[in-house]
């Protein structure tokens, strides 16, 4: 086995791409880029380790598609995040690239690999073709060159480069400033970043996202308490009792939050929002709603819909319902027609009847994000 790792930089927030959805959670297939990517340069390749920098909320869900990784939690800059990653490195080499590069032909990987040894760093560079002007003045094209990912290391040569306060855009520019040597090898235009929407359409052999829907199931119950006021799908009720909870009690929210996180495959309400913790104690569930949207959303999801059902003796709740739907609709961005609201009774039987609480049913239905269509 190679002395060898593998670094996948990817906890950036995606801010150039300008969408509700981070880059590297845009499925082709089933697969997220960031595993795409991964996958692409491991597949004739054999690693020590392989580490993946996320944010920190997303390296539970991560695990869910691969446990063997490392993963990071990242910084706020990407050599921040790569000080991190280096940490938990043994190898005498690293091998340092980005998520956003999806498609790294194999014979560029080979080429970098096989230089191993010749240099502190070895980087990958396309030359430049066109005119180049800098700072008003034309510059000869020929001493220009375009710097890509992968890049492989010398470990310690690294890890000692990072030790510069200054803040380097790529690994061979932190090693050259701490006196270390480059070898440059020829890239590949198929290995370009991915950093906006349109490079999408450059892109090759990726292919579109799975049309497949997910369902998810959501159940909730609350005990009536008196002197609280009442939430319900993020209205306040005219009741004379709320519920007892550790948060605002907003039953029918908490089962919805349940079937979202069910439909993405990402646990429940109580993993992600503990009814022990006192950072939500009295909570707005509105906006843990809306916390939740916006995860499943990053993580490359849409809302198709949902579909709710208020199990009451009492409070009535048919004069709220129309205002329900849309408070829904509006925390989930989908429109009103697509958030279902339903209220019924129990006939008298049970805790429900005995009108001690509210139980709630919720169907929510997620797809990917469809980027072959924006």
């Amino acid at each position: 086995m190679p002395d060898l790792s593998l670094i996948m930089l990817g906890a950036g927030t995606s801010s150039r791409f300008k969408m509700s959805v981070k880059k590297q959670w845009l499925r082709t297939g089933h697969t997220p880029l960031w595993l795409y990517a991964t996958q692409n340069i491991i597949k004739n390749h054999t690693f020590k380790k392989i580490i993946i920098v996320c944010s920190e909320d997303e390296i539970e869900y991560m695990k869910l598609f691969n446990s063997e990784f490392t993963y990071i939690v990242g910084g706020e800059t990407r050599q921040k995040s790569l000080k991190n990653a280096l940490l938990h490195v043994e190898s005498q080499n690293v091998l340092v690239s980005d998520v956003a590069r999806v498609n790294i032909p194999q014979d560029m990987i080979q080429r970098i690999i096989d230089k191993t040894g010749l240099a502190d760093t070895i980087v990958p560079f396309l030359n430049m073709h066109d005119t180049v002007i800098y700072k008003g003045e034309t510059i000869n094209r020929d001493e220009v060159k375009i710097i890509q990912t992968p890049q492989l290391s010398n470990t310690i040569s690294l890890k000692n480069a990072l030790l510069n306060e200054e803040d380097f855009t790529d690994d061979s520019s932190s090693i050259k400033a701490n006196g270390g040597s480059v070898h440059y090898v020829l890239g590949s235009k198929k290995a370009n970043k991915l950093t906006k929407l349109e490079d999408l359409d450059v892109i090759e052999d990726l292919k579109k996202p799975s049309t497949d829907i997910f369902v998810g199931n959501g159940y909730d119950v609350h005990q009536f308490e008196l002197g609280k006021p009442m939430f319900l799908a993020g209205v306040e009720i005219q009741d004379k009792r709320g519920f007892k909870a550790h948060s605002d009690g907003d039953v029918t929210i908490h089962a919805l939050i349940d079937a979202l996180l069910g439909a993405s495959g990402f646990g429940d309400i109580g993993e992600l929002f503990p009814d022990n913790d006192p950072a939500f104690k009295g909570a707005d569930s509105k906006e843990l709603l809306s916390k939740v949207v916006s995860f499943i959303c990053s993580i490359g999801f849409e809302i198709v819909n949902c579909d709710l059902t208020i199990i009451a003796q009492s409070p009535k709740l048919t004069p709220y319902k129309k205002l329900m739907r849309k408070t829904i609709a509006d925390i989930l961005h989908v429109e009103p027609l697509h958030v279902n609201i339903k209220a019924t009774t129990t006939e008298k039987l049970g805790f429900i009847g005995r009108e001690e609480g509210v139980a709630v049913n919720a169907t929510a239905t997620l797809k990917y994000f469809d980027w072959k269509n924006k």
